[in-house]
Formats: C-alpha cells, sequence, structure tokens
C-alpha cells in the first residue's frame, strides 16, 4: 500500500495534528532514518598512493 504524503498530512490537518508532520520530518532526530544512512558511509578513507602528504 502507497500512501503520498499530500494525503498524510491531510488527514493529520483535519484531525488537528499538523505539528505531528514536523516530528516526521525531523531528520536530526531520526535515529533509524541515521542509522540507515551511516551504513551507506565508506567504513574508512584510504590514501592515495604517490607520496603525497594529503595536504590541500
Amino acid at each position: 500500500m502507497h500512501i503520498s504524503i499530500h494525503f498524510f498530512a491531510r488527514v493529520l490537518h483535519v484531525f488537528g495534528q499538523v505539528q505531528a508532520l514536523e516530528h516526521l520530518l525531523d531528520t536530526p532526530n531520526d535515529e533509524i532514518g541515521l542509522t540507515l544512512m551511516d551504513e551507506h558511509l565508506p567504513k574508512r578513507v584510504r590514501s592515495k598512493s604517490g607520496g603525497s602528504s594529503g595536504a590541500l
């Protein structure tokens, strides 16, 4: 089942709960979303060979 965010927002508005949408979109406090994003980060950064120090 796929529900558009527009319809979800409408339902929240009808029930006087639009502020709940703010909490759903509060990405700094979205622990599950942050965990999923962390899984896609590189595990480590390797330096390029060539003897450069890596300084810009």
